[in-house]
């Protein structure tokens, strides 16, 4: 029976173009489920577009000196022709700047408002004097609250994922100037997060405890469990989407709020395009929504966006938020500012008319529970071992022998022994457990299905040996090629969620969908699963050709070397740091520097990034809580000389008063490392540096 779904994926910023961690996270498996839910024949609706209004896009306009518009317009058009070449089958790719999500985003907040659904208020909010701003988002940036990491943006610590407000910051400093904000009232519209939270709690802990992902579960219920806080909806700021009632003047829709309405305007875009109706596929309660994201987007998509909906009375809630955790690469993050990463403009160059061999590896080694790590030479192996080696081998020598034995035509089948038939079995239920797979959205898993079947192709005529027996038992060969062509045909139907380019070439070559008119079922996927023969007796298919080919050493050496250098000029980059603006000798003697004796350590719970030490400045032992968890246990640091800013106004981190600084610097490969007294002349705990 034919189902309605609305899949949406992450709209991605148009600040840059797309790497490999945006494709394992969201769209390759999110490509993969709308190619599924197809071919069973479902109605879908598969959704996305560029998230125009970011902060990050004005940042990177103010650095080339071009208008936000100019950024959007450029980025916009690279993602967009980077996924129809790799074969991403959207329904629909919008664009938040248009005008028709312009015009949905506006009535969705006047919806809200008119409901009483936000709060009003008037509140300091930080501003940069010198630029004339108020600082949202990227434009600030700071120490993390809950994590300590130093460069946690004003929305986000990258570090930890924590969603904040740039007021949480601590030591907050803007992007813009470099300079201290100070605090200025002004007045915005928030959504109370507070009074949803026991929907939320019922609603995810109650009815999804079981069927999310325990990555997406666990982090909603931290979320949650913490206690939810009114959130704004609107920013001062002159790009993005006005704010469409009295008092919105000279503020825009804060992007996290204007952007997921973005699925909605897109699917209204294709909608009309389609001469459909767009609304069954957001507001009837028969119809299942899925947004395929990222681990940094959870919060959005399961806690804020629901709320939004549930407070507009019409909509919908997901069904399901499986999202992926991140990939790394050659063991390291990810870092678009460092260029460590494989963009897809390049990969596409660089391996012409391979997309499916990253899309298969990437579907591999996807970062489905926890975060996983793509390599090169993984690359390289998965594609000369199991494409090239298993599937493109047993494909080849079938396609070959017939056209040698047969001249192109399917032979009859007579008898089949007990193998052949174990064989076409494993065929036949191979469908259902690519379904029981992608319907608890386990991507690897499935495509280690697919790759089962071609290897029991590859073993099966590797094991019958028609090469051998053609020339005893011809008859006995007929069964095995049969047998062997129904496989390949197989392989050629379920491989295209994974494979679509693979699939269409090998359906190409057997004249499929010639053949498929001989079959009781229109579709070949459930033609398979009731075990009818695909090909025929007396079919004619193509001559073969290569689906997949060898990567050479020089192949990936290249890419290596293209790492290599970004690692090279980050290192560069790091050793010109540029000088911050002079002051005067009074502001430095303010500073009370001593040197300090670590004497106890340990790791704050729950964080990756913290440690609380015990440190002697000679009057007394102060609690101080550093960010250096990362790079030295706590055993390796205690009785470490270290200098201390002891006058340092005291802050709680995650519970702990830290009262004071230990004062590090990073090295050239990213290490932090202690700034400490010259050992050769020893200095007690206490001693003032001047």
């Amino acid at each position: 029976m034919s189902k309605r779904f609305t899949l949406t994926a992450a709209l991605p910023y148009t600040n840059g173009p797309l790497h490999i961690g945006h494709l394992a996270g969201v769209y390759v498996p999110a490509d993969i489920y709308a190619r599924y839910l197809r071919i069973q024949g479902h109605d879908v609706a598969f959704i996305c577009g560029s998230d125009e209004h970011g902060v990050p896009i004005t940042i990177k306009a103010k650095k080339e000196g071009v208008s936000p518009q100019d950024i959007v317009d450029r980025y916009h058009k690279i993602i967009k022709d980077s996924f129809n070449e790799f074969g991403i089958s959207f329904d629909n790719y919008s664009r938040t700047s248009a005008t028709i999500h312009h015009e949905t985003a506006s009535a969705f907040f006047k919806t809200l408002h008119q409901k009483g659904a936000f709060l009003e208020e008037t509140t300091d909010q930080l501003y940069d004097a010198e630029a004339q701003q108020f600082l949202a988002d990227r434009f600030v940036v700071g120490t993390c609250p809950k994590c300590g990491h130093t460069e946690s943006y004003g929305d986000q610590c990258e570090a930890c994922g924590t969603s904040h407000n740039a007021t949480d910051l601590i030591q907050p400093k803007s992007a813009i100037s470099g300079h201290t904000p100070e605090l200025k009232s002004t007045k915005h519209w928030y959504l109370p997060l507070d009074q949803h939270q026991e929907f939320l709690k019922s609603w995810i802990g109650d009815e999804h405890k079981e069927d999310w992902k325990p990555n997406v579960y666990g982090q909603c219920m931290s979320w949650i469990n913490d206690g939810l806080r009114p959130r704004a909806v609107t920013r001062d700021l002159d790009w993005g989407i006005p704010v469409p009632v009295d008092g919105g003047e000279g503020k825009v829709l804060y992007v996290w709020f204007d952007a997921p309405i973005g699925y909605i305007s897109s699917t209204k875009e294709w909608a009309k395009a389609q001469g459909k109706d767009w609304a069954p596929y957001w507001k009837d309660k028969e119809t299942t929504l899925l947004h395929f994201i990222g681990k940094d987007n959870i919060v959005f998509h399961c806690i804020i966006f629901p709320a939004m909906l549930k407070a507009e009375g019409s909509y919908i809630l997901p069904k399901n938020v499986p999202a992926n955790e991140f990939l790394n690469l050659e063991g390291q993050k990810l870092s678009t500012s460092k260029n460590w990463a494989v963009w897809l403009p390049d990969y596409l160059k660089d391996f012409p008319n391979q997309q499916d061999v990253l899309r298969y590896v990437l579907t591999a080694t996807a970062p489905e529970t926890k975060d996983n790590d793509f390599t090169w030479k993984d690359f390289q192996a998965r594609n000369n071992n199991e494409l090239v080696a298993i599937y493109g081998n047993f494909i080849n020598r079938v396609l070959v022998l017939t056209h040698k034995y047969y001249g192109g035509e399917i032979p009859e089948a007579t008898t089949l022994t007990e193998t052949d038939k174990a064989a076409l079995e494993q065929l036949q239920g191979t469908p259902k457990s690519l379904a029981l797979s992608l319907d608890r959205f386990r991507f690897r898993e499935a495509s280690q299905v697919l790759m089962n079947l071609a290897r029991a192709g590859n073993k099966y005529l590797a094991d019958e040996e028609p090469w051998k027996v053609i020339k005893t038992n011809p008859e006995r060969v007929q069964n095995i090629m049969h047998t062997a062509l129904q496989i390949a045909a197989g392989l050629s139907v379920l491989s295209e969620p994974f494979l679509p380019f693979t699939a269409k070439k090998l359906q190409q070559m057997l004249r499929l969908n010639e053949a498929l008119k001989h079959v009781q079922n229109p579709s070949g996927w459930q033609a398979i699963s009731k075990g009818e023969r695909l090909l025929p007796s007396g079919h004619s298919i193509d001559k073969p050709s290569l689906l997949f080919t060898k990567i050479e050493d020089h192949q990936i050496q290249a890419q290596l070397d293209r790492l290599e250098a970004s690692k090279t000029a980050n290192v560069q980059q790091t050793t010109v740091v540029p000088q911050k603006p002079n002051i005067p000798f009074e502001d430095f003697s303010k500073m009370d520097l001593r040197i300090g004796t670590i004497v106890a350590a340990e790791k704050m719970p729950k964080t990756k990034k913290l440690l609380v030490l015990k440190v002697d400045i000679g009057t007394e032992v102060r609690t101080i809580v550093s960010g250096i968890a990362e790079n030295y246990a706590p055993e390796a640091v205690v009785g470490q000389k270290v200098t201390v800013l002891c006058n340092l106004k005291p802050r709680a981190l995650r519970g702990v008063e830290s009262q004071g600084m230990i004062l590090m610097a990073r090295a050239n490969d990213g290490q932090l490392v202690f700034v400490q007294p010259d050992e050769a002349h020893p200095t007690p705990s206490g001693m003032p540096i001047s």
